[in-house]
């Protein structure tokens, strides 16, 4: 079984990533390949970078970074649950990727975006140039969700679209393969080294 972790993105007060992680989550829970996690920054809590060895030596000196590396390392796939601020991803999120190097390498991430007339999709295409020089494989299907306040009922629950939902299982199809192909590359990886 893969481990698929959910990286819910967003810390600000109000925020919605983990009602759209939460959503994500029940439609991955009909894949009997993965076995998901939630990761949620704002509880992780990861101060802003302070660690003086850069990451690809993996030489940690604090517990929270080995903490973080222990989750990173131990996924096979990602989700990443991202809201669009002023045209690009969260800072939260850019921390979270710059503590680790290794951890990142060789593993799919599907992408879950929202916000307004863009659904999100500027914050994805600032996010795939930095996920790919983690090489990492960032899928072409994704779910953007334009205009999110009116996908919220009136308890703020979020109501998927039918487009939503084809949209997520065309991602989970996608991921299961990615996940599969990009594993044996890692093994390879590590029987080489």
């Amino acid at each position: 079984m893969y481990k698929l972790k959910i990286i819910a993105t967003s810390t600000r007060p109000g925020r919605k990533s983990l009602l759209f992680s939460t959503w994500i989550r029940e439609i991955a829970k009909e894949y009997p390949d993965f076995e998901t996690e939630i990761l949620d920054l704002a509880e992780i809590n990861l101060p802003f970078l302070d660690e003086p060895n850069h990451p690809m030596l993996r030489q940690y000196v604090h517990q929270h970074t080995r903490d973080w590396s222990a989750m990173i390392d131990g996924a096979d796939a990602f989700i990443i649950v991202t809201p669009e601020y002023n045209y690009g991803f969260t800072g939260v999120f850019k921390n979270a990727i710059d503590y680790l190097h290794h951890e990142w390498k060789y593993k799919p991430a599907g992408i879950v975006s929202y916000g307004g007339i863009a659904g999100g999709t500027r914050s994805v295409q600032l996010m795939k140039p930095v996920l790919t020089a983690l090489s990492m494989m960032p899928l072409m299907e994704a779910v953007h969700i334009p205009f999110y306040t009116k996908s919220l009922d009136a308890e703020g629950k979020f109501v998927p679209t039918e487009q939503n939902i084809k949209a997520a299982q065309a991602m989970m199809a996608s991921l299961v393969t990615w996940t599969g192909a990009l594993k044996t590359m890692r093994q390879q990886q590590r029987t080489s080294s």
